[in-house]
């Protein structure tokens, strides 16, 4: 195998490689019955002059399946939580104690969890695009390798059946995760 072809195929490898864990990141934010940190991933906290996650300013542990408790270390970025955790699409409103806040988390409607596992169809289908993309910018680039003589026509024949079995098998995860929402969406 030639060098153009390897660098091809890794780079390509390592792009589909982000957009899966992208798509993880993604979809944990993604409210199911249970409480999760994740929940709170993408709400940004202003304190200290800088937007920082909350995270970075909050012990997050659960108390129970349904309920979040986040313990600020300084107890003065209480109220800034409190009021990015209302700012955000998570469509639960905190309880403070003024040392901690809860967030205890609403039983979802059947119509609710349909709306979401569309949702999460959606999201899924923008990642296969990209997928896909990946894979077509890849075939473009073993072209042009050809093009410029760097490999053989071999190579490029072999080297797009290689990043075709790769999409395949990073397409067949992104369904797996699909699967596993959706699961955990609609279970009790």
């Amino acid at each position: 195998m030639s060098a153009p072809l390897v660098q091809t195929q890794t780079q390509t490898e390592e792009r589909m490689k982000k957009h899966l864990e992208k798509l993880r990141q993604e979809l944990s934010s993604i409210r199911t019955n249970r409480a999760t940190p994740s929940l709170l991933d993408g709400i940004k906290v202003k304190c200290y002059g800088s937007e920082v996650p909350i995270r970075q300013v909050a012990a997050l542990s659960l108390t129970d399946s349904r309920t979040l408790e986040i313990r600020p270390w300084d107890p003065s970025v209480t109220a800034e939580i409190e009021k990015a955790i209302l700012g955000s699409s998570l469509g639960v409103t905190p309880q403070s104690d003024g040392k901690s806040l809860r967030l205890t988390l609403p039983s979802l409607t059947e119509e609710r969890r349909r709306d979401l596992v569309k949702t999460v169809g959606k999201i899924v289908e923008q990642y296969r695009v990209e997928m896909r993309n990946e894979r077509r910018l890849s075939n473009e680039q073993l072209k042009k390798s050809e093009k410029a003589k760097e490999i053989t026509e071999d190579d490029r024949v072999n080297g797009e059946q290689m990043i075709h079995k790769l999409t395949e098998s990073y397409v067949k995860k992104i369904e797996e995760l699909l699967a596993a929402k959706e699961k955990e969406i609609l279970e009790i």
